[in-house]
């Protein structure tokens, strides 16, 4: 039997998104994300920001909108990071129009 101290967490998880955001791997961060879910751990802010934030170094405007309305659909509530980073995807996949879109979803 698993000891429950052993069983990553959410911090842990968001770590690890984290880290994965931070190598540019945003396949892996993800597929983390998706993990945790499927664990039926609720990611918070960190974890959603770091996802989002991953997709946008990674140039996957699509992906980190998806991310980012899957996070409003958990209720939980994105913060400048978040939107920072959504928005700066939609920039590297010239997508301004998007951009501007996310910028509203602020107010």
């Amino acid at each position: 039997m698993q000891d429950d101290a052993l069983l990553p967490d959410v911090i842990i998880y968001s770590a690890s998104i984290s880290a994965f955001e931070k190598g540019e791997q945003w396949q892996q961060a993800l597929g983390l994300l998706k993990l945790m879910r499927s664990n039926r751990l609720l990611p918070n802010v960190i974890s959603y920001s770091a996802a989002i934030s991953a997709c946008e170094k990674g140039k996957q405007w699509l992906q980190a909108l998806g991310v980012l309305e899957v996070m409003r659909e958990d209720h939980v509530l994105p913060n400048h990071i978040s939107y920072n980073a959504a928005i700066k995807a939609c920039e590297k996949g010239g997508q301004w129009q998007q951009a501007l879109h996310v910028l509203e979803l602020m107010w």
